[in-house]
């Protein structure tokens, strides 16, 4: 397959404060009914890592491009040690009339992340179920979990994880959307010059009876990070993989991080909806179109 960005737009978020004035990123996006909702990480915009706490709100939208927002959030930090000090990177899954979101626990005080999962019948009643995915020696600080369901019905988590001083993608395994989760170890290797340092997971649609697109995130040892593309079989194993990005930023201005990031992705009319960050701050939909 070929995939070519036909047009980028920036999301128009309408909320009330705090989230106004938040840095907005980590856009989920699913259709349901009829309506777009969406799942955004906000953070303050702070200097000092203890102020900067990351929490999750929900909106909706008619056409995928406007969303009005909650005006509180729908997952915040907890007294527990798991994300006393932030909830980021949301990624959802409907099933068995419940949804299951997985997002990453930040502990400011020991430096640790944690793969959490909250469920519920309805994203106001979200309630933590638990850790989906430990920080572990060799799979420190594990976050931006991808979940998809092969054709064989088994359930496949991909994540990145802290080892070797690199983000790496990691992938594990379960018979259930809620886990336990058995960790395979690391899915993917760095590949080209963009992407030769840190990767890390990235939305998934299905592609072809059984196949499958993942957008997934590569960076170079600069931490300058682009948005590629790897094509799956049935099994999950990779068949066909992007030599360029498909997703470079702007230049970012002296004070933005140099940073395109992929959160979530919709078929569409025949194309892709890809929504992601830019610099930690801006999020956007690229409209990309397939050609065999």
């Amino acid at each position: 397959m070929t995939y070519q960005i036909k047009h980028i737009e920036h999301l128009t978020i309408k909320c009330s404060e705090p989230l106004s004035g938040m840095y907005k990123l980590s856009p989920f996006v699913w259709e349901e009914k009829g309506w777009y909702k969406i799942l955004l990480r906000a953070v303050n915009p702070s200097q000092d890592p203890k102020q900067k706490v990351a929490r999750i709100y929900y909106g909706t939208s008619r056409d995928g491009l406007t969303f009005k927002m909650s005006d509180t959030p729908v997952i915040i930090p907890g007294t527990n040690v798991y994300d006393k000090d932030g909830c980021e990177d949301p990624t959802l899954v409907f099933a068995d009339d419940q949804y299951f979101i997985y997002y990453s626990g930040w502990n400011q005080t020991e430096e640790v992340g944690q793969l959490l999962l909250s469920k519920g019948s309805s994203i106001e009643t979200l309630k933590l179920a638990g850790v989906a995915i430990p920080s572990q020696k060799g799979y420190r600080n594990p976050k931006e979990a991808t979940v998809y369901q092969l054709p064989n019905k088994e359930w496949v988590l991909w994540f990145e994880y802290a080892d070797d001083d690199r983000s790496k993608l990691g992938i594990a395994e379960s018979s259930s959307v809620s886990g336990p989760w058995k960790i395979i170890g690391e899915y993917m290797q760095p590949g080209n010059e963009w992407d030769n340092y840190h990767l890390s997971a990235g939305p998934i649609v299905k592609n072809g009876n059984e196949g499958s697109v993942m957008f997934y995130n590569g960076a170079n040892e600069k931490a300058h990070w682009r948005i590629g593309w790897v094509e799956m079989d049935g099994d999950g194993n990779v068949t066909n993989r992007s030599t360029s990005p498909l997703i470079t930023p702007t230049k970012p201005k002296k004070d933005e991080t140099d940073i395109a990031f992929a959160a979530s992705a919709l078929m569409e009319h025949n194309e892709i909806w890809l929504y992601y960050s830019v610099a930690d701050s801006k999020v956007m939909r690229a409209i990309i179109t397939i050609d065999k």
